[in-house]
């Protein structure tokens, strides 16, 4: 098959759902990643990479180079009251895929969607060709059926229309994978040039996995999560993607040590991770096979790929919550509706601390990894500060489009985030950089090496990342104007993309 004769790139841009920071090979982890790390080890990899701290904001602000607020996606797909939390893309802001049709991209997405139910905020409205999408937060890994006891539906699309997916021979991380596979044999021998979005919605739970995969990680795990955080710490520090000034964050203050667990609560925290790995193991399989039909249809020399997680991993409990259906059949099955919680999530996120929803380190920093064959030097490492709103200009501008002001007829928000190129030839040179989160009351900034952040009800605290990127020594009573300076420039920031208290927030 012939090589693509358009100059500009094809582009895959692969999105994980609530994998932690070091969750893969490349970046600290045990789990078998080998299709991930070849493109980590063959690219380059963002060690200070940030997304929005939650699924629909960083769904939301990936797709258009927004900040979530300013694209209506401030929380979660539920209406709360005001544009920049009204739950679903707004008409203000534009997609990838959208601005890459009018360069005459093949536009591609398949997996987790969530960015709004209305019509003008699903896929096949919003730019892209080909959709097979999940419109839920979760889902069951082999069919439709509700996760929730309240009357909510898991809703996938197929082009547009509702879709069951009750056949629990296909595990969806698989059918996620075909379908993208399928899409791109369509265009095999089209000239223009194709944006495939692969968002896997592995590992999100409920933690369910094939057996043959859980198998291969069933015992790893007995050695505690003490353990896998001081080993992938000293791995990652060994890396170079955490300093060797770094220290390793202290185990969450809610998980117990490992051998006050008596062996049966042992075996049964073994098999919980053993389930999440080999989810993640079954995503870097998948992907391995999108790769080898990516060389098949010879489109390989000449496409950029990207890969990141939407925020860390998580720390929920979903056996303590009352409207999650309670199924309790044997780990990892279609049976069990479970999450991996916080003590697991707490080694995902290694060497940080907190979780998803959180504007810590362990809620906001992501994994990324970029392949370009010919245009990114093999095993570059970046300490530049960058986050989700930069990928929407760095396709724009490899693709030779411009962000326009109206599209349309839609006054457009200008695009929040700068183009990561430079970076392809020139790792190693870093630009100053500002980037804000609030999630939930949960709210941060970060100005060069100084971070403010503060949970929902607390007070400010304040890091200098760079001598202290585990977010260990709280600095704000030593700096106390450093504070007031970067809270006045959080607070313009916040009154202009719409951020509102949530102590009142409906």
């Amino acid at each position: 098959m012939a090589q693509n004769r358009s100059e500009k790139p094809d582009i895959i841009l692969i999105l994980a759902d609530d994998m932690g920071f070091s969750d893969l090979g490349s970046f600290g982890s045990e789990i078998h990643t080998p299709n991930l790390d070849r493109l980590a080890r063959e690219g380059l990899r963002l060690t200070q990479f940030y997304n929005s701290g939650r699924c629909c904001p960083s769904r939301a602000s990936l797709l258009t180079g927004l900040y979530p607020h300013q694209a209506g996606v401030g929380d979660m797909v539920q209406d709360k009251g005001t544009p920049a939390y009204q739950g679903y893309l707004s008409q203000n802001s534009v997609t990838i895929a959208e601005l890459l049709k009018t360069a005459d991209y093949n536009t591609i997405v398949s997996g987790k969607w969530h960015v709004g139910l209305v019509p003008s905020a699903l896929a096949h409205n919003r730019g892209f060709d080909q959709s097979f999408t999940l419109q839920n937060n979760g889902s069951s890994y082999f069919n439709s059926e509700p996760l929730y006891n309240d009357g909510r539906t898991v809703t996938f699309l197929l082009n547009g229309k509702p879709i069951q997916r009750s056949d629990t021979s296909k595990y969806l991380t698989q059918a996620i994978t075909d379908f993208a596979i399928q899409s791109l044999d369509k265009i095999k021998d089209q000239r223009d040039p194709f944006f495939l979005y692969l968002a896997y919605n592995a590992p999100h739970w409920p933690i369910q996995a094939l057996p043959e995969d859980i198998a291969k990680y069933k015992g790893r795990y007995l050695k505690g999560w003490d353990e896998a955080r001081k080993a992938r710490f000293e791995k990652l520090v060994s890396e170079g993607i955490i300093p060797k000034n770094a220290k390793l964050s202290p185990r969450y203050d809610k998980v117990p040590e490992w051998n006050a667990l008596s062996e049966r609560e042992k075996a049964e925290q073994d098999l919980r991770m053993a389930i999440y790995a080999a989810m993640i193991d079954r995503m870097d399989q998948c992907i391995g096979e999108v790769l080898v039909k990516l060389k098949a249809i010879g489109r390989d020399r000449n496409t950029l790929i990207l890969f990141m997680s939407d925020n860390g991993g998580s720390g929920d409990t979903v056996k303590e919550w009352s409207y999650v259906t309670q199924k309790s059949g044997t780990p990892g099955s279609v049976a069990s509706i479970d999450s991996y919680d916080p003590p697991w999530g707490n080694v995902s996120n290694t060497p940080f601390k907190l979780f998803k929803k959180n504007t810590h380190e362990g809620g906001v920093a992501s994994p990324f990894i970029a392949w370009f064959p010919g245009k990114i030097k093999a095993g570059s490492i970046s300490h530049q500060v960058a986050h989700l709103t930069d990928i929407m200009p760095t396709l724009l501008e490899l693709a030779g489009v411009n962000y326009p002001k109206n599209f349309k007829d839609r006054e457009l928000v200008p695009a929040a985030g700068t183009s990561l190129t430079p970076l392809f030839n020139h790792p190693e040179k870093i630009v100053d950089k500002t980037v804000f989160w609030e999630h939930e009351g949960s709210r941060a900034m970060r100005k060069q090496d100084w971070k403010l952040v503060a949970e929902i009800g607390q007070p400010w605290e304040l890091y200098n990342l760079k001598s202290d990127r585990t977010e260990t020594k709280d600095l704000a009573k030593t700096y106390p104007a450093k504070v007031k300076e970067l809270e006045a420039e959080y607070l313009q920031w916040a009154a202009k993309v719409g951020v509102v208290d949530w102590n009142t927030i409906k």
